[in-house]
């Protein structure tokens, strides 16, 4: 660690001495600038909270009454002697990188984030990411392996719908799993024409409609679902797509759908020993998180001669950038994976 760095790591989590707050703290703390909603990087108990506006809805769903400010991609605030913005990651509504900027040093910390590969091929349910310039980025790593590299994601949609048709015509039920917040509603924007072609009705577990209230909230276009609540999925309408989280896997809330066909998307899903374990139908590999390619060119946008990587495949990563001549080091958090699969018990990553 260098004396004058912009961001340190604490016990709380990464820490900006100048400005005197958190980002994604994992323990309480007095002010936290929180890059998203996800349950690693936002949690209860600071004392006041800076995000996107656009991403207030999913925040306050989660979290319930907290003390926050909402600001607009690109708009500017000062905390204590730093200036303070937030970017588009790309990752899910309201996805931010972090921008810091103080004495002329510009740092960046990026969340999590998705950086499309195929041109227009992006995440429409959340703004996509823009490279921001700056001395350091700190970097998420979490498919920082060379075997994770994305499809097309119109491609994988396809694939999809094709499973759901064939389930469909055979008088099953399509139960996919996603994680509530983010994946579910990234395929309910991409899957709406198989209902809209009479492939099905679409229907949602109970965990994930508040989080679809929240981006309807937000002006961001999802198809008609149907909710299964507790004690419904019998109710399942026939030739039904049910997306739900990876944690009813194996579950007497799935096993009362009845006849059905069960599926994941995750970018865990490239790897078939990943579906395998899961005793998954199908795997899809659908992720929200940049792959290997995708987090090389984001760094290289940046500018940056120092890198320093936070959770996932550190060491590769860091041992990558070092052969490319900058410097690079990790900071340890306690971030998890929003697109981890279910354990064997049926437990899933952070809720």
């Amino acid at each position: 660690m260098v004396g004058d760095d912009l961001v340190i790591a604490r016990p709380e989590g990464l820490y900006c001495p100048p400005g005197d707050f958190h980002i994604d703290p994992w323990r309480p703390v007095p002010r936290a600038v929180i890059t998203h909603a996800h349950a690693d990087h936002a949690r209860a108990g600071h004392g006041a909270y800076l995000a996107t506006a656009v991403g207030a809805g999913v925040l306050r769903a989660r979290l319930g009454a907290i003390s926050l400010q909402g600001l607009a991609y690109g708009e500017a605030v000062h905390l204590g002697g730093v200036r303070v913005s937030l970017h588009p990651a790309g990752h899910v509504l309201g996805s931010a990188q972090v921008r810091l900027e103080h004495r002329g040093r510009v740092w960046v910390a990026s969340g999590d984030y998705f950086v499309s590969g195929h041109g227009a091929d992006v995440n429409a349910t959340c703004a996509p990411f823009e490279p921001v310039r700056c001395h350091c980025f700190i970097t998420e790593s979490t498919f920082g392996l060379p075997v994770y590299r994305w499809r097309p994601q119109h491609e994988v949609l396809q694939q999809v719908l094709a499973w759901w048709a064939d389930n469909a015509q055979a008088g099953r039920t399509s139960l996919l799993l996603a994680y509530s917040f983010g994946k579910a509603q990234r395929l309910l924007a991409g899957l709406a024409a198989g209902a809209a072609e009479g492939i099905g009705p679409i229907a949602v577990h109970a965990a994930v409609e508040p989080l679809n209230r929240a981006y309807r909230e937000a002006g961001v276009v999802l198809p008609p679902t149907t909710v299964l609540g507790a004690g419904a999925a019998g109710r399942a309408p026939p030739r039904a797509l049910v997306i739900a989280p990876p944690a009813v896997l194996g579950s007497a809330w799935a096993r009362g759908l009845g006849d059905c066909s069960d599926a994941f998307a995750s970018g865990w899903m490239q790897l078939r020993g990943a579906r395998r374990r899961q005793g998954l139908d199908r795997g899809f590999a659908l992720s929200d998180h940049a792959d290997w390619p995708g987090l090389q060119r984001a760094i290289a946008a940046t500018g940056a001669e120092r890198v320093i990587v936070t959770h996932g495949q550190e060491a590769v990563m860091v041992r990558w950038l070092q052969q490319q001549g900058l410097q690079a080091g990790s900071f340890r958090t306690e971030y998890g994976d929003d697109d981890a699969p279910a354990g064997p018990a049926g437990a899933a990553g952070p809720p």
